[in-house]
C-alpha cells in the first residue's frame, strides 16, 4: 500500500518557511519520496504501518496550512495515468522489493 501526502503550507514569513522545511525534512526522514512539488509518497507494508506513519506525521505537522494523506493500494497506484510526461523521467528507487542491490 502507498501513502500519498499532499500539503499546501504557507511560506510568507521566516517562521512559516522554517516550519515548511522542517515538515519536508521529516517526511524525507520517514521514507517519503517526492512525486511532485508538495506531493510525497511512501511505500508501507501493512495498514498498521500506515496508521503509525500518519500518527508520527501528526506529531511534526506545522501549525498552519493543509496536510492530507491518502492511502491507496499498490494496484490502484499502478493504474495512475500520466497526462503529461512519463514515469521513466521521474523514476526513483521505490519498489516493494525487500532487497535492493546497488
Amino acid at each position: 500500500m502507498r501513502l500519498v501526502c499532499f500539503f499546501d503550507l504557507p511560506v510568507e514569513t521566516a517562521k512559516q518557511r522554517k516550519d515548511y522545511r522542517r515538515f519536508r525534512k521529516n517526511l524525507i526522514k520517514e521514507g517519503f519520496l517526492m512525486m511532485q512539488e508538495s506531493v510525497y509518497v511512501k511505500l508501507v507494508v501493512t495498514d498498521a504501518a500506515a496508521d503509525a506513519a500518519i500518527a508520527r506525521m501528526e506529531k511534526y505537522r506545522p501549525p498552519h496550512g493543509l496536510v492530507q494523506v491518502l492511502k491507496v493500494t499498490e494496484r490502484q497506484f499502478e493504474t495512475m495515468t500520466y497526462v503529461t510526461g512519463k514515469r521513466g523521467d521521474f523514476d526513483e528507487v521505490d519498489s516493494p522489493e525487500e532487497l535492493l542491490v546497488l
